[in-house]
């Protein structure tokens, strides 16, 4: 197992930052609830611990409270502004409400060097926010820095190896941050930087033969990078014994159906069954508006559509796992990790899977970002074309199309989508925006078209910029590219009148509409 850091989660909205930030410096982390178990806490065999920040007061009634065995568990502890002020709260330092609240950008002073602050200038720009600060420091500690208004923007006791940040070191808006998080990696925690696509490769491997043993897989297959590369990985640990299953659902982009039976047949070499159902799940969808109602429907109809294929084809072996591409979006966005977390929306392959589920599941990338997924494809020798595919939701155009799923709105929505990719990848773009789509709205409005008034309907396009998908930006287009997609759709989708364009950033969106 690689070195491990554990990240609690306060509720703080850059909990997952702090877990990719962590990972970037290829040391393993993880995100479990504030109160985790011990027990959960030290299967793990953590290196290191980091608290999170969150939105609570330590007076709240009801606020997250900082478990007593950590402070008994002999590895370093790094405090992030909520969970700089639990400790000093639980060791005997005071805090109390801000005269001024610190919200954004902030100059802080280095007062001891050494440390979390090895080697950097003073002063130094951060991100702030908090209202709540603490006035005294508990009893063996030092304070590291300070600010104007902060007295304790920093403080550690090293005998202990317990170290608090009353910043966010883990956001763009503090430059010196990943410099100070090494250094907790590093100097203080001993990690080591082995958190590399090779090596999880290497353990997954093992831990796929080891859990499958002699049983046959079916893999649940989209095309998409996720599914690819969970394909590829237990086809490389098993070999014969993995069947992928493909199944057209009736709400793929134009051609798609085709180009993935194509790259599992003839490019990878993987044995794949093409199910067509599309008529099953549009059925299954008619009279459907409710987006989590579509998302559940949809989750539950492919398990049995796999467990009806896993039957038809099995002999003397059944098939006793199923494997698909859960990411750690999927499961955060999902189900949250700890109390603080709000269930976002239900992804298909997570919170839509029915309870009777006949399989057991094999998620190799269950704690991955996409990024991650991309590098371990690269590393397995995928084609590019494969591992750079851009996101594509499981519910494939359901939720892209808002209200009830019909044939005819979902070929005016694929024929929609197809100008948009088309345009974007005809103008060098791909690798640039994170992903880009169109929208069907249920709205119709007025135009004019050849001299005669038309009530037609309204497509938006949605481009956004993101590293994981956790976090994105609306992508800003050439002016002159969105002039070619909306004039372009207008023209060549009957049914469409008019094209709007998303300048919504996740948060508060998300990338997807429903």
């Amino acid at each position: 197992m690689p070195d491990t850091i554990v990240i609690l989660d306060f509720g703080s909205q850059y909990t997952q930052l702090i877990a990719r930030r962590v990972r970037e410096q290829r040391v393993y982390s993880e995100i479990l609830p504030h109160d985790a178990p011990r027990a959960e806490i030290e299967r793990l065999k953590p290196r290191g611990i980091i608290l999170s920040g969150g939105p609570s007061s330590v007076y709240d009634d009801g606020a997250p409270a900082l478990s007593d065995f950590l402070l008994d568990l002999d590895v370093p502890l790094l405090g992030i502004c909520y969970g700089m002020q639990l400790l000093a709260h639980r060791l005997g330092g005071r805090v109390e409400k801000s005269s001024t609240r610190e919200y954004g950008h902030a100059t802080v002073h280095i007062d001891y060097a050494a440390s979390l602050f090895s080697n950097l200038p003073s002063p130094i720009s951060v991100w702030m926010s908090h209202g709540d600060q603490i006035t005294a420091l508990p009893r063996d500690f030092v304070a590291l820095a300070h600010s104007d208004t902060c007295p304790f923007a920093a403080m550690a006791n090293p005998t202990r190896q317990i170290y608090a940040l009353q910043f966010h070191p883990e956001v763009a808006h503090t430059p010196q941050g990943i410099d100070i998080l090494r250094h907790f990696l590093f100097d203080v925690c001993g990690c080591a930087a082995d958190w590399t696509p090779a090596a999880f490769i290497s353990s997954t491997l093992d831990e796929i033969r080891t859990r499958v043993g002699e049983a046959r897989v079916l893999c649940a297959l989209s095309g998409g990078v996720d599914s690819t590369v969970v394909a590829t990985l237990v086809g490389r640990a098993i070999g014969e014994r993995l069947v992928c299953v493909f199944v057209d659902h009736g709400l793929l982009r134009d051609g798609e159906a085709r180009a993935v039976v194509n790259l599992f047949q003839n490019r990878l070499g993987l044995e794949i069954v093409a199910v067509d159902a599309q008529a099953r799940f549009i059925d299954k969808l008619q009279g459907v508006i409710d987006p989590e109602e579509k998302r559940k429907i949809i989750g539950a109809e492919f398990i049995r559509v796999f467990e009806e294929t896993a039957h038809s084809i099995a002999s003397a072996a059944p098939f006793r796992f199923l494997a698909q591409g859960t990411l750690y979006p999927d499961v955060i966005e999902s189900r949250g990790v700890g109390k603080a977390a709000a269930r976002i929306k239900t992804h298909h392959n997570v919170g839509g899977l029915p309870e009777d589920l006949q399989f057991e599941l094999i998620e190799p990338l269950r704690w991955l970002f996409k990024d991650e997924v991309r590098a371990v494809g690269l590393e397995l020798g995928l084609p590019e074309e494969s591992v750079y595919r851009q996101p594509f939701p499981g519910p494939g155009l359901a939720v892209r199309i808002l209200g009830e799923v019909t044939r005819e709105r979902l070929a005016i929505l694929r024929a929609a989508d197809a100008i948009v990719r088309e345009e974007i990848e005809r103008g060098g773009l791909a690798r640039e925006v994170w992903q880009y789509f169109a929208i069907l709205t249920p709205l119709k409005t007025v135009g004019v078209m050849g001299d005669e008034r038309t009530y037609e309907h309204v497509v938006a396009v949605r481009a956004v910029a993101s590293a994981d998908g956790m976090t994105a930006d609306w992508a800003r287009l050439p002016h002159d590219l969105l002039a070619r997609i909306g004039s372009r759709i207008v023209n060549k989708v009957h049914g469409v009148n008019r094209v709007v364009y998303d300048i919504t950033s996740k948060p508060p969106g998300t990338i997807e509409w429903e």
